[in-house]
């Protein structure tokens, strides 16, 4: 996924929107103190929206 490009949902592709509720599957990060929190989950985080992530479970 590229920086510039919106997030979107790995299950139904869907764009995620600002201000809503989203899971991010990601390994913890080795390195801390990061100045760019969005451009690091675009980069290392696969996104799921709520919807998708409860009808999961």
């Amino acid at each position: 996924m590229f920086i510039n490009e919106p997030p979107t949902c790995q299950v139904c592709g869907r764009e995620i929107q600002g201000d809503e509720i989203v899971h991010i599957q990601m390994r913890y990060p080795k390195r801390k103190g990061f100045a760019e929190v969005k451009a690091y989950l675009k980069l290392e985080g696969e996104f799921t929206c709520d919807a998708c992530a409860k009808s999961k479970t």
